[in-house]
This record gives C-alpha cells, structure tokens and sequence, in this order.
C-alpha cells in the first residue's frame, strides 16, 4: 500500500450496523460460516469431516485511536471524490475470501493512572475487528493440501491486517456502504461540529431522530432514508445498504422489506399463489393485465384465447369486434354502449370506466374522461368581488344545463363586470346563451346578452343595483364558456369608474388586454375600483405590476377625480 492510499472495508450485501450507545457500536458484513453453537449438532462422521476441511481461518486484530470517539459518519464530499480517483490498491486483501468480519468501535475516558491527572478529558478509542476467511478444499492441489493452503490464506490475513493498522494510524480507514465512505471515529477538536444532524442510520421528522425502516437504507450524502432498489431488501431498520437479492433478481419491487420480496412479481400475463416469482402463464380463456397477480380473469361466456399468457380481453377471441364507447357482454356476445356516466376510449373491451368524483357524461357511448363534465354551477359571490364561472370550468360545459347566480351588493355600492374572455359555439343558433339583467322577468333592465365567442376582454358598469345572472345550454354543442370576474364599487365613485371602462384606450394595446385576463392584474385593478385610494399603493409600491402605460392611463383619471382642485 502507498502513503497516499486509503485502506476501505467495501460491503456489498449483509451489512449489520448496531449503535449500542454514543460512543460505541458495531458494524458486521457477511456470514458467519460456523457459529459458536453449530459443531455440537449430531453429525455423521463424513459431515464432521468436510466441517473440519471448511473450517475457515478467524483472526483478531485490535488497534487505539487516540484523542477520537467512535462516531460512524460519511466522508466529507471532497474526500469522497479524491477517494474515488485512488481506488487503486485500496481494497481489503481482494484475493483472500472473506466472507464475515466484525468491527467494534468502543470510545471510553481514561481514568486511571498518573496521565490521567493531568488531562483528564482524553478519549481513546479501541477498534476491534474480528475477520473469518474461508477455505475452498477444491483449491487443494498436489503440491498444496489442507494445511498450507490454511497458512497461505492466514498469511494473507495478516499481512491485510498489517496495512489495516497502517491505515487506521495515518486515518486513512474507511468502510464503504451502498457507494458511500464512512469514516469510522471522529477528532475530539471536530466532534462538537454538525451536532444538529441525526446519526446514520436516522433522519430528522418533525425535529425528531427516526431510523430508517424495514425496506429503506441511510445515504449518508443526503442524510436521509432512501428505499432500497430493486434487487436489494432490507428486513431491520436504521441500515447503511440493503442486502442484495440471491441470483442477483433486479425485477423486484422499491423498498423490499424481506427476502421473498425478491423474487419479482409476476409479470401481466402469469400468476402464482401469492403474486410473485416462480409465475405460471394464464391457462387458455384467461387473461391478466396487472403485475404480482394470483389468479387471472376468465374471458366468459366460453371464450377463449389464442395462446396461454394471453394480458387483456382483447386477446380473447369475441364474436364481434366493440368500438370505443361500448363493451362487449358476454352473455350475449353484442357490443352495448357505455351507460351515462361512464366511458371506453380503447377498442375490443369487456367494461366501461365510471367518471372521477361528481362528474357524469351528456349521453351514453362516451369514449373519453374529458367528456366527463362537473354540473354543478361554479362562483363565489362576495360583496366586495367575486365571479361566476360555467360549470366543468375550463373544461367544456355540459349539455342541458341552466345556472343562475344573484349579485346583490351592499347599500350605496354598484356592481362593475369584466369579461375576460367567453367560448360559446358559433354554430348553435344562440342555443347557448348568457343573459345579465335587473331580475327574471324577460322585460327588465337588460346590462349584457350573449350566445358568441369573444376572446378580447370587456368591462362595463351594471345598469341596475342587482344583478340576476342566467346561464342556459342545449343539448346540442359544447364550449369551454367563461370565468366572469366582478367588483362592486362605492357610487361616489361612479363617474370615476364609468370614464375608466368607457376609455378606448382600456382595452387598445395587447398588454391592457392581458390585465383584464390576468387573475392577479385584474385583482390589482380591482382594489384601485372598490378603493380608489389603494391606487397609490400600485403607483409608489407595485409598480412593477402594472404596465407603466396602464399607470399612466389610471393616474390621470384618478388623480383629477380625488384632487380635483390642485
């Protein structure tokens, strides 16, 4: 090993990180081949044999780090880069095969002895790493048994162990999880550093420390609990990696809890008892078009299909062939349209799709979810401003419908209207229609009608002090319809806000135009008709909200009106 060179622990599956206390904790990878309880089982005397050929070579190790605590945490992302340039030789005896090792890390104060007197505050911290290499009897060859192949491996061991030590006095370990590097204690002069960050293996909710669950690991860069992906699972919680999936299975789902999760599920088309891996295709007459399924659908009314695995009723062998908007039933082997309230955009089905929430269709045969219509009559009606707006808004309008909406505004105050812009068919023959007057009855005062399509913007004053709105649809063609904002002003005021609507110039340039579409411009505007004198405050404190032009066509409107004799 160079100077320069860090000395890494890599594990890639069956890491186990326990946190015992503040200043200890364990951190194990692999498996241990014979455990301590496992050679007093009954054996024949061949299996003792192979047990005692197997028996793989264990080997302890001990090292100090003085003036540290143990405290497990991610390398700094500089580090982590330049660690990533000289992985060369960095990797724990690579040829020798180990498969378990143990590391314990255990800070405790020194209070014994004359040094103790004099710095009292002094941490040493033990590492202790126990490591278990295996033998394989089929690398015995003639000119090397049992035995030698045994030294062979120990004096690999101890010479990785011998750069090990290296490396922990020059602080140059690390152990590496999921592609991150931990360093494995911390310096007393930065240990009170970052204290606001949870440990590995947590993250921070609600101002409180949670381990990570089953199914997701620790990533030290983000400091947060990220699912394990597919291919991995992890069964325990506050971990560093997830295990890897035996036969390396990367089809199984995010966040795999245990081990059976490994397996994948069954893909459209197979089943099996509880959904996963091994999968058999759906007999002949049957189909299944979702994943991790148990059972498949059968075609009916004895059909049946072309081929086993069949995914979707389409593959069943129908006596006629349904177009979006129907379903074929089974019974009586007919294509029927799709009932009111439901949909069927795809050909060859078996069901029709019933409309989101409190929406419904105009008529049966539909083939789309945007023909799936709210009926209900949109607004809010305030006293100061509020709008109306078409049902369904902005989707199309549904057939058959009629609205009504009353503005009555508070005493000495008068309703002022914008019309943003309104989508009703052209070629309907007025069967559409939006009608604003005193009150219901046909000959009352009349301030707006009608059943067009205008996309440029109007604002006009209500001839009358209420307002009886009525909005009214045929069953035949469908538009988008409207969002009619209004505003209702003091009558002090009426002259000034009868000359700003009245002005060509209002509605003349593009960008005026836009004000009046814009829901927060038009809020603007808005403010300055119910209270003339918020004007200024759009003038001195928003300006950039307004176009200039716009400023300069209101300043001199209500500048004359409010200051009349300066």
């Amino acid at each position: 090993m160079g100077k320069k060179d860090s000395c890494a622990l890599s594990c890639t599956s069956k890491a186990l990180f326990l946190p015992e206390s503040d200043s200890s904790y364990t951190v194990s990878c692999g498996t241990p081949i014979l455990r301590q309880g496992g050679q007093h089982r009954p054996t024949n005397s061949s299996q003792q044999c192979l047990e005692t050929v197997a028996a793989p070579v264990k080997q302890k190790a001990s090292f100090k780090i003085k003036d540290a605590k143990c405290h497990l945490h991610p390398r700094t992302k500089g580090k982590q880069e330049e660690a990533g340039k000289a992985q060369g030789g960095s990797a724990l005896c690579s040829d020798c095969q180990v498969t378990f090792v143990n590391l314990k890390c255990d800070s405790s104060k020194k209070g014994k002895g004359r040094r103790a007197r004099n710095s009292p505050s002094k941490e040493v911290t033990r590492i202790t790493l126990e490591f278990e290499a295996e033998i394989k009897p089929e690398e015995i060859t003639a000119s090397c048994n049992l035995h030698c192949l045994r030294q062979r491996v120990e004096k690999k061991l101890k010479s990785a162990i011998k750069a090990l030590k290296k490396s922990i006095n020059q602080e140059r370990f690390l152990l590496r999880f999921s592609g991150m590097e931990y360093e494995v204690a911390r310096k007393l002069s930065v240990a009170s550093e970052r204290q606001e960050s949870c440990g590995p293996g947590q993250q921070r909710l609600a101002s409180k420390c949670v381990s990570c669950s089953q199914g997701t690991y620790y990533h030290g860069q983000t400091e947060q609990c990220v699912p394990c992906p597919p291919g991995t699972y992890q069964e325990k919680e506050g971990q560093l990696s997830c295990d890897l999936c035996p036969r390396g299975d990367t089809f199984g789902p995010t966040g795999a809890t245990n081990i059976t999760g490994c397996t994948g599920q069954c893909p459209p088309g197979q089943h099996s008892a509880d959904g996963f891996k091994p999968c058999q295709p759906c007999p002949r007459g049957s189909y299944q078009p979702e994943v991790g399924r148990a059972l498949c659908f059968p075609c009916g009314g004895g059909l049946t299909t072309r081929h086993e695995g069949a995914l979707s009723f389409q593959d069943c062998d129908t006596k006629v062939q349904c177009s979006p908007g129907h379903y074929y039933n089974t019974s009586v082997h007919r294509c029927i349209r799709c009932t009111v309230g439901t949909y069927q955009p795809d050909f060859r089905q078996n069901y029709c799709i019933s409309c989101p929430g409190n929406t419904t269709t105009d008529f049966d045969g539909s083939t789309s979810v945007s023909q799936c219509k709210n009926r209900q009559c949109g607004g809010e009606l305030g006293e100061y401003t509020g709008y109306i707006e078409s049902p369904n808004y902005p989707g199309n309008y549904p057939a058959n419908i009629e609205c009504t909406w009353n503005i009555n505004p508070p005493p000495k105050r008068k309703i002022l209207i914008v019309v943003p812009e309104i989508f009703l068919p052209s070629e309907d023959e007025c069967g559409d229609v939006l009608v604003m007057r005193k009150n219901s009855s046909p000959s009352s005062i009349t301030t707006y009608e009608t059943c067009q399509t205008y996309e440029r913007p109007i604002a006009f004053t209500a001839r009358s002090r209420k307002l009886w709105i009525n909005f009214k649809t045929s069953e035949a063609n469908s538009a988008r319809g409207f969002q009619i904002p209004y505003v209702t002003y003091d009558e002090d005021y009426e002259q000034l806000v009868e000359d700003i609507v009245r002005d060509g110039r209002l509605y003349a340039s593009e960008n005026h135009q836009e004000i009046l579409k814009d829901k927060k411009l038009i809020k603007a505007f808005f403010d300055v008709l119910a209270h003339p004198q918020n004007y200024f405050k759009y003038t001195e404190k928003h300006k950039e909200m307004l176009p200039r032009s716009f400023i300069k066509l209101l300043r001199s409107k209500v500048s004359s009106f409010l200051r009349p004799y300066k």
